[in-house]
């Protein structure tokens, strides 16, 4: 099977029959580009992304802490440096999120109030002007 062979081969090999097709005959490599999305062989369809790398630094923290609860490091000084260092970055980070909320609220208030301000700026000037033919 030749899909198979290209597989034995790995990603590089795909990467490669996709360049070439598009170089000879362009709808071509859209089929192979087509054919890797669709296959999962590209990585495209699996929730890949800052998504999938922000879930991943979770598990790796709950794990990490749930491992360190019951073995510990034997170094009872580390571990609670430790402990309170994840709290404090956790703490940092839940703040940061609610600053980039406050910041964004922040951010649509001043376009809406621009929007408003254009607004009634385009409705003062169109009652101000004289109607066209009247002087």
């Amino acid at each position: 099977n030749v899909i198979d062979r290209i597989d034995e081969f790995g990603l590089a090999a795909w990467i490669a029959l996709m360049v070439v097709s598009f170089a000879l005959f362009w709808p071509a490599g859209l089929a192979v580009l087509a054919f890797l999305i669709w296959s999962g062989r590209m990585g495209c369809s699996k929730g890949r992304g800052f998504g999938r790398w922000h879930e991943n630094w979770h598990r790796r923290r709950a794990e990490w802490r749930a491992g360190s609860r019951g073995s510990g490091s034997g170094n009872s000084a580390f571990d609670e440096y430790r402990t309170e260092t994840i709290r404090r970055l956790e703490d940092e980070e839940k703040e940061f999120h609610d600053f980039l909320g406050r910041l964004r609220q922040a951010k649509d208030r001043a376009e809406f109030d621009q929007f408003m301000a254009d607004r009634r700026r385009r409705a003062d000037e169109g009652t101000s002007a004289p109607e066209p033919g009247q002087a």
